[in-house]
């Protein structure tokens, strides 16, 4: 399995051979550091632990300088740990590039989305308005909550609430181009999150 951390640069289009514009999502892959490998040995199972974006040795506590000086890069501002079946193959401090994808391949992009605040039920769970007109008192709001029998309100019931800020996957998105020299994917579609968040970019688990 093929993985990487990014950043989400925002949305462009190209334009294929035959002239059709292609939405694409620009994103910031890598370059990420191998800071810490677990085998079944010694975890009891394989996985490789990846580090993405330095940051300053002050903002970093004693635990995560100490964590990452073992593979001896800089304190990262994100960790993720990634499952492979070759984990002995990465040594502590490799670099992972976006080299690692090529055009065409099929990947899942996992982000968090957009928070949307409170919102009513209409926006958040695709509910229908009442009609707008003078003689109805009724537009907006959730309508009926079930039966009177029960007397109380079921789990599950879609009312306005919290809306976004969750983890989001997107499956089965195209790689469309790998720009390496600058560390840049350009992946057919949208990602969630706003500009600037980080996505982790997966070989997707059902490409066809």
């Amino acid at each position: 399995m093929k993985a990487i951390l990014g950043k989400k640069i925002g949305m462009t289009q190209i334009f294929s051979p035959e002239g059709k514009a292609i939405p694409v999502t620009v994103i910031e892959a890598g370059p990420c550091t191998v800071i810490q490998t677990k085998t079944t040995d010694n975890d009891g199972y394989e996985a490789i632990q990846v580090g993405f974006d330095e940051i300053k040795e002050v903002r970093a506590n004693k635990p995560q300088k100490g964590h990452c000086a073992k593979a001896q890069a800089k304190p990262m501002r994100y960790l993720r740990e990634f499952r492979v079946d070759n984990a002995g193959e990465y040594q502590l401090g490799q670099v992972i590039k976006a080299d690692v994808f090529e055009a065409g391949d099929i990947v899942d992009a996992t982000g968090i989305s957009k928070g949307k605040g409170f919102q009513g039920s209409i926006k958040r769970c695709g509910q229908s308005r009442g009609p707008m007109a003078h003689g109805s008192k009724y537009h907006r709001r959730s309508g009926s909550l079930g039966a009177l029998g029960p007397n109380h309100v079921f789990k599950g019931r879609q009312l306005p609430g919290r809306m976004g800020g969750l983890k989001v996957t997107v499956q089965n998105l195209e790689i469309v181009k790998v720009d390496a020299e600058r560390n840049l994917l350009l992946v057919k579609g949208s990602v969630p999150g706003p500009n600037k968040s980080m996505i982790t970019i997966k070989t997707a688990v059902k490409a066809k």
